[in-house]
C-alpha cells in the first residue's frame, strides 16, 4: 500500500513560511468544516425525490423502491414507488420488508457499537475471549491478534469475499468460518479486501461473548431500543413478512422476474438483515443525533463515532481524486469542504440493491432500498439527491457510471474462454471411467463426477449436494454453468492425473480437487 502525502497549495505556502523563520510561530490548524447546507438547499433536494425516482425507475424499470430522509432529526421523506412483486398488484410502502444486502454492515456495527460500550474494546483480539472456539486463519500470529476491528474493515489480510464460494454451494456458517484457516493472507493491516466472513466471524464473536445469537443481540442492542419493529438479521423474518419486497433479476427482454430467493443466513451480519424504510429512518435518526433516538440514549456517542473513523485506505484515488477509507461497517471520505461522507451500498446479484449515505455535519441522511438486481438506481438516487442540496442540481448523470461500476464487479471471475465454442479441432475425451470417483478438498470438501448410461457426467459439489451437468470442450477439459449468488457463467474443469481443478473455485489456488 502507497503511503499517501497531501500538500495543498495553503500547506505549502504554511512550509515556506515557518521555513524562513524558525523563530515565527507555527501556523494555526485549519478551523474544522462547517456546516453548508440550509433548509432551503435540502427541501429543493427532498421535492426532486419524487420525479427522479420515478424516472430512474423508467429508465431501469426497477420493480420497488422506498426512499427515507432524515434532516436535524426529523423524517422529512418517506415513500414507496411500485410494486412488491411483477405480476402482482400489492404496492410498496414504507412498510415494506426489504433486504438490506451489504447495507447491514453498518446496521451491524450499530450493534456491535451498543455491545461493545468501550471503544477500546473493538481491538481485543479474538483469541482472547476464546469465543470463537477452532477459528483461526492461515498465519498463528494473525490468528492470536486479529481483532473486531480489522475484520469489521477487511483489513485481516484474508482475501476478497472469501467464504462466499462455500456458501454458494450451501456450506453454513459453521463451516465456512472454520475454513477460512485455508485461505492465503496478504498483509495483516496492510492491505484492504472485501470480506463478508470477516465480518461474520467478528459479529459472531461479540454475540457469543454476551452469550446471545446474533438476532437477540441485534435486537436487544438496537432493534427494540430503537423502535426498528420490523427489522430482522434471520431469513425467516423476511421470508414470512406478508409485505416483503420479492428480488428480481432482468431478464434479456429488458423485463423483471422474481426467478431467485437469496437466503444470506449463512453471512447475516454482513448480508442478512431485512428491514423497511421507516425503520431505516429510525436507523438514520440515531446516526444523526449521536446514538439518541426520540430523547433516548440507545448507542453511546463515542462507541457509535469510533465506527466512523478511518481504519484502511479502501481506494487510494477515486473520480475525485481524493482517497476513500474504510471504517467499521462503514466506507469513510470527506468533500471538498472537509466535511466526514459515510456511505454504503448494498448489492444481491439475485435481486436487491440498497444504499446509505450521511453527512453527519449536516445532520442530513438518505436510504433507498430496492426489489432489483444492482444497475445503479439506489446509488444514483442517493448521490443525486446530495448534489442537488449542495449544488442545486445532479453533477452528473450517476446512473451509467454505478451501473457500469456493478458490471465491472460481477464479471471480474468470468472466463476468458468461450466454452460455449469448443475449437475446431477439439480433442475426444477419454472414456467416462478416466474421470469417475470421488475426490477430496481441504476447502470445498468431496465432490463426486458421476456417469450416465451415455457417458455424460455430472460434477456433485456442497453439502447438499449441487450438480453440474459437465459439457465437453477439449480433450480432459469440460464446464459448467455456475450458479448463486457469485455465479460466473460457463467454467472450466481440467482433469489430470487422478486431479481435476475447478477454474472459478481456483483463484486463490483452492480449487483443485484429489481422487481418493
Amino acid at each position: 500500500m502507497r503511503t499517501l502525502r497531501v500538500l495543498g497549495a495553503a500547506g505549502a505556502a504554511a512550509l515556506l513560511t515557518t521555513s524562513a523563520s524558525t523563530a515565527a510561530a507555527a501556523p494555526s490548524p485549519p478551523p474544522p468544516p462547517r456546516p453548508q447546507l440550509t433548509d432551503a438547499a435540502v427541501d429543493r433536494a427532498v421535492a426532486r425525490l419524487d420525479a427522479d425516482v420515478a424516472e430512474k425507475m423508467r429508465r431501469t424499470g426497477v420493480p420497488g423502491v422506498a426512499v427515507a430522509v432524515v434532516h436535524d432529526g426529523e423524517v422529512v421523506y418517506l415513500k414507496g414507488f411500485g410494486v412488491r412483486r411483477t405480476g402482482e398488484s400489492a404496492a410498496v410502502d414504507p412498510d415494506t420488508v426489504f433486504q438490506l444486502a451489504s447495507v447491514s454492515k453498518p446496521v451491524s456495527s450499530t450493534v456491535v457499537a451498543g455491545a461493545l460500550a468501550d471503544p477500546g474494546a473493538w481491538d481485543e483480539p479474538l483469541s482472547a475471549s476464546g469465543s470463537l472456539p477452532g477459528f483461526a486463519l492461515k498465519d498463528p500470529w494473525v490468528t492470536s491478534h486479529v481483532t473486531p476491528a480489522d475484520l469489521f474493515s477487511h483489513r485481516s489480510g484474508l482475501p476478497d469475499h472469501a467464504g462466499d464460494l462455500l456458501e454458494d454451494l450451501g456450506y453454513d456458517r459453521s463451516y465456512i468460518l472454520d475454513h477460512l484457516r485455508e485461505e492465503p493472507l496478504s498483509p495483516f493491516r496492510a492491505s484492504y479486501s472485501y470480506t463478508n466472513f470477516g465480518l461474520t466471524a467478528a459479529a459472531e464473536a461479540v454475540a457469543r461473548d454476551h452469550g446471545v445469537s446474533w438476532q437477540k443481540l441485534s435486537e436487544d442492542t438496537l432493534f427494540k431500543p430503537a423502535g426498528m419493529t420490523r427489522t430482522s438479521t434471520e431469513f425467516e423474518a423476511y421470508a414470512k413478512a406478508p409485505d416483503r419486497a420479492w428480488g428480481h433479476v432482468r431478464n434479456p427482454d429488458g423485463t423483471w422476474s422474481p426467478r431467485y430467493v437469496r437466503d444470506a443466513d449463512a453471512q447475516t451480519p454482513a448480508g442478512g438483515a431485512s428491514s423497511t424504510a421507516r425503520d431505516m429512518s429510525r436507523w438514520l435518526r440515531l446516526h444523526l443525533d449521536a446514538g439518541k433516538l426520540d430523547g433516548k440514549q440507545v448507542v453511546p456517542a463515542e462507541a457509535l463515532a469510533r465506527t466512523y473513523q478511518p481504519e484502511i485506505v479502501s481506494q487510494a484515488v477515486t473520480g475525485r481524486g481524493t482517497p476513500q477509507f474504510y471504517g467499521l461497517g462503514w466506507n469513510v471520505s470527506y468533500d471538498d469542504a472537509g466535511r466526514l461522507r459515510l456511505s454504503h451500498s448494498g448489492a444481491f446479484a439475485l435481486g436487491a440493491n440498497s444504499n446509505v449515505t450521511m453527512l453527519p455535519l449536516e445532520r442530513l441522511g438518505i436510504v433507498v432500498l430496492t426489489n432489483g438486481a444492482p444497475v445503479g438506481l439506489a446509488d444514483a438516487v442517493a448521490l443525486d439527491f446530495f448534489d442537488t442540496a449542495q449544488y442545486g442540481k445532479p453533477t452528473t448523470d450517476w446512473m451509467p457510471l454505478v451501473a457500469a461500476s456493478y458490471t465491472q464487479t460481477f464479471d471480474a471471475g468470468r472466463s476468458d474462454t468461450d466454452y460455449a465454442r469448443p475449437p475446431t479441432a477439439a480433442k475426444p475425451a477419454r472414456p467416462s471411467s478416466a474421470y469417475t470417483g470421488t475426490y477430496d478438498n481441504p476447502y470445498y470438501g468431496r465432490a463426486t463426477v458421476t456417469a450416465a448410461d451415455d457417458g455424460a457426467l455430472t460434477l456433485a459439489l456442497g453439502p447438499k449436494p449441487l450438480r453440474f451437468p459437465l459439457t465437453h470442450y477439449d480433450g480432459d477439459t469440460f464446464s459448467f454453468e455456475t450458479t448463486g449468488e457469485n455465479a460466473v457463467g460457463r467454467t472450466g474443469v481440467f482433469f489430470s492425473d487422478g486431479t481435476f481443478r475447478v477454474e472459478y473455485l481456483d483463484e486463490n489456488h483452492l480449487g483443485t480437487f484429489t481422487r481418493q
